[in-house]
């Protein structure tokens, strides 16, 4: 693990930060920051990017996580912010503002894929964060628990659209959804398809 080597030159304050739902159409960006304790700890051993565990294990692991946790703090960045500013921007203030919004400052953060201007502290963007460092692993998780968990509410706001099922990703079905009912206020309008239903 990539927090092996800081720790052993002497840097413990470790946050790594990941996101869920940058590919979705529909609903909030999410950006969690996790500051791990111990990341030898047994607990924390099926900890990986949360794309490989199965919604069970991500929601069994999201609380072993948030237990396990120096610090961590979770964020939302609506659709509408999405819009304004754009996803990449949006991305990256995610992660500013999960980053600061930890309660603890860290030493040092690790980032899934981009690099964080602006921080106050050194950091350092991996290729496939999630896969090599247990800190964005567990990030990973922790904002993918947590938007699951909002589309699943969303769900019963906007009988029809199925959001429980493919949490605002693109899908035949959510297409039919859409061509059928019409474009909801948590869809992000400037995105392609969300746009060309708009100005059909």
């Amino acid at each position: 693990m990539i927090e092996s080597r800081l720790l052993e030159s002497g840097i413990t304050k470790i946050a790594g930060v990941d996101e869920a739902g940058r590919g979705a159409c529909a609903g909030p960006l999410v950006v969690a920051a996790v500051m791990l304790r111990d990341i030898h700890e047994v607990k924390l051993e099926q900890v990986r990017d949360s794309k490989e565990l199965t919604p069970t294990t991500r929601e069994e692991l999201f609380e072993v996580i948030t237990q396990q946790a120096l610090e961590y703090s979770i964020i939302e960045i609506p659709a509408s912010e999405i819009d304004e500013i754009g996803l990449h921007n949006a991305n990256l203030e995610g992660m500013r503002r999960a980053i600061s919004a930890l309660a603890i400052e860290p030493e040092y953060v690790l980032t899934d894929g981009y690099q964080i201007p602006g921080l106050r502290c050194e950091s350092l963007a991996i290729w496939k964060g999630d896969q090599v460092a247990i800190s964005i692993s567990a990030a990973s998780i922790l904002a993918k628990v947590y938007r699951d968990r909002i589309m699943i509410k969303v769900d019963t706001l906007y009988p029809g659209y199925h959001f429980a099922q493919h949490k605002g990703y693109v899908t035949r079905d959510h297409e039919r959804s859409l061509i059928e009912l019409g474009v909801t206020q948590i869809h992000r309008k400037s995105y392609a398809n969300i746009s060309a239903l708009i100005n059909k």
